[in-house]
């Protein structure tokens, strides 16, 4: 048990080290001429016109800043990686990425003299334990969380009280399409867990898991269930020091509070058949730590970019085989580069694929995914949430 839990805290350490979504343009030694046709990034401020995204996935940046020295764009969690811009006659800061960026949804902030900043041409998302700048690489696949004409469920707060941590803490609920006019139907609910740096907004301002829901149901994909997203109270941790993380205090909140206040509050169906944990990251590793532990309340299960099940795992997990419904890994294909999950120093790199068909030959419902081109970013959790709602509550 000792060396499973060090596999999984230095996986969610490896995998929190790797969070900068250079992606392609990391491995480009000669990048192409740009093309001149850049258009504003979907997530800008309204009226905003930087920054800019053109067709080859390249994004451009103009900062006003006359008085400064030196400025530059620093792209992913952690703010690897960067884009140093240069000051035109009217002072003005402009650049642009050497190379195309991977499709979807990046963090990024302004250093500016030193000091770190907010580009105030865009959107502002929680992520790195503060509210960062984003951008939008158009995907080729969008349509799936894009915003279509078809019914919408509802993402609203609700406040509950925590006796553990003496407070009224908060989490986001979607209710699916329907919810509101049918007052006897009762729903399944996933528990939905953001990544180390995030919380509960994650999901719906970051994930658009609301959109992704509301088009596989309307398209017939997906059962019609509810989302709970909270807070995993992880951002205490640092990198590098999963070692300490306690998962007892989060597991007393999520099992003793919230689900009891959400079976309270909501048309659920309050057993474990209509019941699943999941998470990105953090959240995966999370997830991995108390649903197995509480397998009397979850039986469906969800790892993306958080860790992987082995049989091992399976075998000193009593009740595992006869209760657990579904096992779901997930994985952008950069992060599998070199065929497996970074482990402890010294030890084999975990195999999450062989994993998951040692799981499936042993008669367990083992399904895993791999987003192509995407390393530890949010289309590659897109992507995994509309693969694993399909799956979700099969009768």
């Amino acid at each position: 048990m000792k060396r499973s839990i060090a596999i999984m805290l230095a996986a969610a350490t490896a995998a929190t080290a790797a969070i900068a979504p250079i992606g392609a343009a990391a491995a480009q030694t000669a990048a192409p001429e740009v093309t001149e046709d850049f258009k504003p990034s979907s997530v800008n401020q309204p009226g905003q016109e930087y920054p800019q995204v053109n067709s080859q996935g390249r994004a451009r940046f103009r900062i006003v800043a006359p008085e400064a020295q030196s400025v530059k764009v620093s792209l992913g969690l952690g703010g690897r990686g960067g884009t140093v811009l240069t000051k035109a006659a009217d002072g003005t800061w402009v650049g642009t990425t050497a190379g195309p960026l991977d499709e979807g949804f990046h963090y990024y902030h302004l250093t500016i003299d030193g000091g770190t900043f907010n580009d105030p041409g865009t959107l502002n998302f929680y992520g790195s334990t503060r509210w960062e700048s984003g951008i939008e690489i158009p995907a080729h696949d969008a349509d799936f969380y894009a915003l279509r004409d078809v019914p919408h469920g509802r993402v609203e707060q609700v406040l509950f009280p925590s006796a553990s941590t003496h407070a009224q803490r908060r989490a986001f609920v979607y209710t699916p399409p329907g919810y509101d006019r049918n007052q006897r139907e009762r729903y399944p609910v996933l528990y939905l867990q953001h990544g180390w740096g995030e919380d509960e907004t994650a999901w719906s301002n970051q994930g658009h898991a609301n959109l992704i829901m509301d088009n596989l149901i309307a398209a017939g994909k997906a059962r019609p269930f509810i989302i709970v997203m909270t807070y995993g109270m992880t951002n205490d941790v640092r990198p590098g020091g999963l070692a300490s993380f306690d998962i007892k205090p989060f597991q007393t909140v999520l099992v003793n509070e919230l689900i009891p206040y959400i079976d309270a509050n909501f048309r659920t169906l309050a057993d474990p058949r209509h019941r699943a944990m999941a998470g990105l990251s953090m959240g995966g590793f999370e997830t991995k730590l108390i649903a197995p532990a509480n397998l009397d309340t979850f039986a469906y299960i969800g790892l993306l970019s958080g860790g992987t099940f082995s049989l091992d795992d399976v075998n000193r997990t009593p009740g595992f085989r006869d209760k657990v419904k579904l096992v779901f890994v997930s994985f952008g294909s950069r992060e599998l580069d070199g065929g497996g999950m970074a482990g402890p120093p010294g030890a084999p790199r975990a195999d999450p694929r062989a994993n998951a068909e040692a799981l499936k030959r042993a008669g367990i419902n083992s399904v895993f995914y791999v987003s192509p081109n995407t390393a530890h970013e949010f289309l590659s959790w897109r992507r995994s949430l509309r693969e694993f709602a399909p799956l979700l509550f099969r009768e």
